[in-house]
């Protein structure tokens, strides 16, 4: 229980950390269309988003998938930059309008470069480890499954009181912020150490 509760809080404080907000800022801008109502479609979504991310850290963790972080950490931004654009151009329309497949899709693809850039962290905690890979692994998953459901239900009550009690409507909220992360990110692609 002690080993769990380790690898868990690690996975929790990885998303967590206000230094590294990169993960909040996508579920936030996945997050844009939705309020209490969609729960169902919010859930699909960043269950699938942790299916890509815990998938990326077992290819990357077992040595089949090895990449540059200097590429991930460049892609991160662009996928949170992709969803808020999607949803600054799709702003004010249902989200049950939305093809849940090609946003289910993307959201897969984005939770594998998101993992990828939480396996290159988890690869150094488990050096020198002489356990198995596999337990701390899905340990450390349930962690981010749990700091992410934290984060979703934090910015859905945030929406609901916007919405509800400024009567902000749901057209200007994804406008604000889709606007207001892009904002955010695109200092983040511009100082990649890709372009240096």
């Amino acid at each position: 229980m002690q080993e769990f509760l380790i690898y868990f809080n690690m996975g929790l404080k990885h998303v967590l950390d206000i230094m590294a907000y990169d993960h909040v800022v996508f579920l936030i801008a996945l997050l844009i269309p939705y309020t209490f109502k969609d729960w169902k479609r919010v859930f699909l979504l960043v269950s699938l988003f942790t299916l890509g991310h815990t998938l990326a850290l077992i290819l990357s963790v077992f040595g089949i998938v090895s990449i540059s972080i200097t590429l991930v950490e460049f892609f991160i931004p662009i996928t949170i930059l992709i969803t808020a654009l999607y949803h600054l151009f799709t702003a004010g329309k249902s989200a049950k309008k939305y093809t849940i497949t090609f946003v289910a899709v993307i959201t897969v693809c984005f939770g594998l470069i998101h993992g990828l850039g939480f396996s290159n962290y988890f690869n150094t905690i488990m050096v020198g480890s002489g356990i198995s890979k596999v337990v701390p692994l899905l340990e450390f998953a349930l962690g981010i499954e749990a700091a992410q459901l934290i984060v979703v239900f934090a910015v859905l009550l945030f929406t609901y009181i916007l919405q509800t009690f400024f009567r902000f409507s749901k057209r200007d909220w994804a406008l604000v912020l889709s606007g207001c992360i892009i904002g955010v990110i695109l200092p983040m692609i511009l100082q990649s150490e890709i372009f240096k």
